[in-house]
């Protein structure tokens, strides 16, 4: 598509009226947007009719504030910091699972990753970077990839797993 004289004078008319590029493009038809944006600027159409829109510009809506959690202000590790009666009443916490120990694996029934097998434990103990690392290598029942001291570490019931959320 050429620009004809036509078109141009066309073009500065709607132009001065304060029509978008896009408004243009549409009333000149087989052009572009950014075949009009172009040809304005190329013959310097720079001024354009006032909008209707305000000169002034708008005030900038506030952000709220957010709401500001009141965290209490102890010193030390808050790990080792002792509740107090008025704390425990708020904050609930949950139920402490019971404590199960460790299981000594005797030498002979400890495996490395090449001696595992679908029937022996893989659980992992120890540092994987160090020469003493080993897996549990007790006998498993077929599907389980743990013995059943390990499984009961290891998979929880979902009642449990939603109640510590």
């Amino acid at each position: 598509m050429s620009w004809t004289d036509d078109r141009v004078e066309l073009l500065k008319k709607l132009w001065a009226d304060g029509l978008s590029a896009s408004q243009i493009a549409n009333e000149l038809g087989g052009v572009t947007r950014n075949a009009v944006i172009g040809k304005v600027h190329r013959l310097g159409l720079a001024g354009r009719a006032k909008s209707t829109r305000s000169s002034t510009p708008r005030p900038r809506a506030r952000p709220r504030a957010k709401p500001v959690m009141r965290v209490p202000q102890f010193s030390g590790n808050a790990a080792l910091r002792i509740d107090t009666v008025e704390e425990q009443s708020v904050v609930a916490r949950p139920a402490p699972r019971p404590v199960i120990e460790e299981l000594f694996i005797p030498v002979e029934e400890r495996a490395s990753i090449m001696d595992l097998n679908e029937r022996r434990c893989r659980w992992p103990i120890g540092d994987p970077t160090q020469d003493d690392f080993y897996f549990c290598g007790r006998s498993c029942d077929p599907g389980n990839s743990y013995c059943e001291h390990h499984a009961r570490i290891a998979y929880q019931p979902s009642n449990d797993r939603r109640r510590d959320r």
